[in-house]
């Protein structure tokens, strides 16, 4: 056997054992994966609004709670004024009924009415002294009250701000890791796009989309009608990518085939759309792990059959957009649902 017929085999079983092991799990978890980014993505984008209008309402209860603050600050620094005076009074009064105790117990001696005056006047102390002693009582119990609010609302207002902050360094660190994502995906857009110049417009589009970079090649420039065969113009495109994502490690890659409405007449291997779909994403796989710099774990091959088209209309130039390879590029996302799952 010739050393091409060896290398085509070869190439046959690699390509069967490729297509067995394509996974629709694979498929599905990183489109699921895609589809929570952005969801997460819009979910951050209400979240910020959420936070900006609680920034403001926080702003305001602020105010309030400050202008409450200054007028218990104001309010207690009176009573503790009037406190003072009130136990300066009941200290002179204690005085006082000190005297008279001791002028009361030298009269006792003496007449019987300036006994009586002097005990009538000791009762009065004593009467004022006890309700001097209610009002200090009482003013004691309101600073109390007093500072337990202010205590309170400074706790709350801490409590607050801290929630507040964890919220904002959150966010920010989802922001810079979309806006990360967003670059990556730039970046390889106009490295792909400047690859991949003399093919644009003759067959092939690239677009970019949700963070995803999709490289769009019709029939025409691949593979000839109900063929899985590519064409070597076709061919050459897909190897200058496989040269921009050899040096793009961080990049998945996603290989959809996609066919029109028309049914497949099956014959030998291929039954119909979904086999052809599938059988064309497929070699493309093969050609692109032939850069030893791709993974084949980067890779998951998949046929979208007639279910997925650009244009439903059903007319001839409608069923030509649908025949199509789509190459869709996603940066890596671990760090991203890492960060997500943590909050």
């Amino acid at each position: 056997m010739s050393s091409a017929l060896k290398t085509l085999s070869l190439a046959a079983l690699m390509g069967f054992s490729l297509f067995s092991c394509v996974p629709a799990k694979q498929y599905n978890l990183l489109k699921d994966n895609n589809t929570k980014c952005e969801e997460e993505r819009a979910r951050l984008n209400k979240t910020n609004d959420s936070l900006k209008i609680c920034v403001r309402e926080l702003a305001s209860a602020g105010s309030v709670l400050e202008r409450e603050k200054a007028a218990l600050i104001s309010d207690s620094t009176k009573r503790q004024l009037a406190f003072v005076a009130l136990s300066e009074d009941y200290s002179k009064l204690q005085d006082r009924y000190n005297d008279l105790n001791l002028a009361h117990e030298a009269l006792l001696k003496g007449a019987q009415s300036e006994s009586k005056k002097l005990l009538a006047e000791i009762q009065k102390a004593q009467s004022l002294l006890m309700q001097r002693e209610d009002s200090l009582r009482a003013l004691e119990g309101q600073l109390n009250t007093r500072s337990s609010k202010l205590t309170s609302a400074q706790t709350q207002m801490d409590s607050l701000l801290r929630n507040l902050n964890e919220k904002n360094t959150a966010l920010v660190e989802l922001q810079t890791m979309l806006a990360k994502k967003d670059s990556i995906s730039n970046a390889l857009r106009q490295k792909v796009k400047n690859a991949l110049t003399g093919f644009e417009g003759k067959g092939l589009s690239i677009t970019q989309k949700n963070g995803m970079v999709y490289v769009s090649m019709e029939d025409k420039l691949l593979f000839k009608s109900g063929s899985f065969e590519i064409d070597t113009r076709g061919a050459d495109a897909i190897r200058e990518l496989a040269n921009v994502l050899g040096q793009n490690k961080d990049i998945n890659i996603m290989v959809e085939g996609h066919t029109d409405d028309v049914p497949y007449q099956g014959r030998g291997e291929l039954k119909d759309n979904w086999d052809l779909s599938v059988k064309r994403a497929t070699t493309v796989v093969r050609l692109l792990t032939e850069n030893k710099e791709i993974a084949p774990t980067r890779i998951t091959g998949a046929g979208r059959s007639q279910y997925l088209p650009i244009d439903a209309a059903g007319t001839p130039q409608a069923r030509q957009k649908n025949r199509r390879t789509e190459i869709i590029l996603t940066p890596n996302l671990d760090e991203l649902m890492q960060i997500i799952e943590k909050n």
